[in-house]
């Protein structure tokens, strides 16, 4: 198996990070990609009032998860968690140690790999690994690559090295999109989950209010709290909320906000959706308890309101997507249709309800009620007394 490894401060880590590691894992065909945010970079000290090294590990997290590579690519810690100075030729012995029978590539831009005779144990580390160099900018070419690449066959015999230009890639450093950022400016040099990342977290100076966001900053906002395989599903929602809300009169805004936000507290294990309802004091009855599904509504309206200043309206379209109820207001209407018939959802069943739902909005919701509640009973799973209420309203 060939490992690439991606060391460096992911301070933040942007589009060119993300195009390089992209490429390097095509050209060479690598097996897996191992990401590893360093703790203490022995090069170079960190800018002061840089976001700590957990925030670093998350935002390449939310990098690495929208890079397109599925399981193949991993974000490590051990730099982040190893006291003192990250070196690589220790990080590389560890992997070495994990993947003895496997071939490691160390992947660097073209600064680190014009001074890499100056790295700690150089030496060391090509025995450990092959080197794949990348240009991230139109200057980057080949004649410069070479006179390296020859000083350092000569130098280190055993050396392996891999050499090549990005064409097109996006040419910041992190340094200048650190100050775009401080600016209001950069978010197009970053994914957008990281983007959110900053500004939830207000790093690099950001100093977004929370409270009051344009659609435009809350949207990438609420896709730092997903995992990237369900931002699909919620962006799908907002468009599918847009659609509702226009169709039968519903806020638009509201919708949009609401849909962006439903699924806000979704990748959250039991313990962390039990620890988030102590906190906002959300009473659960006996099925809540033991049913992990069931959770992130209310804790995910719980969340909107207090960091995101929601109204009323919308934490209650939040806290009943799941489970419906009888009674629902329009916009609590629309967000459980949303979710449940936005495009990407693929289901026996889902088609017949998307034309039920946009000729009447009512009998869309009684079918969608009749089908969880089918669905719950076939798998033997029993059904929450709010969606029994909301289908037995609908009768009449």
């Amino acid at each position: 198996m060939k490992i690439g490894v991606y060391g460096g401060t992911f301070n933040p880590p942007h589009l060119g990070h993300a195009a390089a590691a992209r490429a390097v894992v095509e050209l060479l065909k690598l097996d897996r990609l191992l990401i590893i945010p360093a703790g203490l970079p022995p090069h170079k000290d960190l800018p002061a009032g840089s976001p700590t090294p957990e925030q670093r590990l998350e935002m390449t997290r939310l990098a690495a998860d929208q890079l397109g590579l599925g399981d193949r690519v991993e974000v490590l810690d051990v730099e982040i968690h190893r006291h003192g100075k990250s070196y690589t030729a220790d990080t590389l012995a560890a992997l070495k140690a994990r993947y003895p029978d496997d071939e490691l590539w160390l992947l660097m831009g073209t600064d680190m790999f014009l001074t890499f005779q100056a790295w700690h144990e150089p030496e060391r580390i090509l025995s450990l690994a092959g080197i794949a160099a990348f240009g991230r900018t139109e200057a980057d070419t080949e004649e410069l690559f070479s006179v390296q690449r020859d000083y350092l066959y000569r130098t280190y015999p055993q050396a392996r090295l891999f050499t090549l230009t990005i064409p097109g890639v996006v040419d910041i450093s992190s340094t200048e999109l650190r100050e775009k950022l401080a600016r209001g400016e950069g978010a197009n040099f970053l994914p957008p989950a990281v983007y959110g990342y900053i500004l939830r977290e207000g790093l690099y100076n950001t100093q977004a209010d929370l409270k009051h966001l344009p659609l435009s900053q809350l949207r990438p906002v609420a896709l730092s709290y997903l995992k990237n395989k369900r931002i699909p599903h919620v962006l799908g929602t907002e468009q599918e909320a847009i659609r509702l809300a226009e169709r039968y009169g519903a806020d638009v805004e509201k919708a949009r906000v609401a849909a962006l936000l439903h699924d806000c507290t979704k990748k959250l294990n039991m313990e962390e959706q039990l620890a988030l309802c102590s906190h906002y004091g959300i009473a659960l009855d006996e099925l809540e308890q033991k049913a992990l599904k069931l959770l992130h509504a209310k804790t995910g309206a719980a969340l909107a309101r207090d960091v995101f200043g929601v109204d009323e309206e919308i934490y209650h379209a939040i806290w009943w997507h799941t489970t419906g109820r009888a009674g629902m207001t329009l916009l609590e209407k629309v967000i459980y249709l949303a979710d449940y018939i936005e495009p990407s959802r693929n289901f026996p069943g889902v088609d017949r309800l998307r034309s039920v739902c946009y000729e009447d909005l009512d009998k869309g919701l009684l079918l969608g009620l009749e089908m969880t509640v089918q669905e719950m009973q076939e798998m033997g799973n029993p059904v929450h007394r709010a969606t029994l209420e909301a289908r037995d309203a609908l009768k009449g």
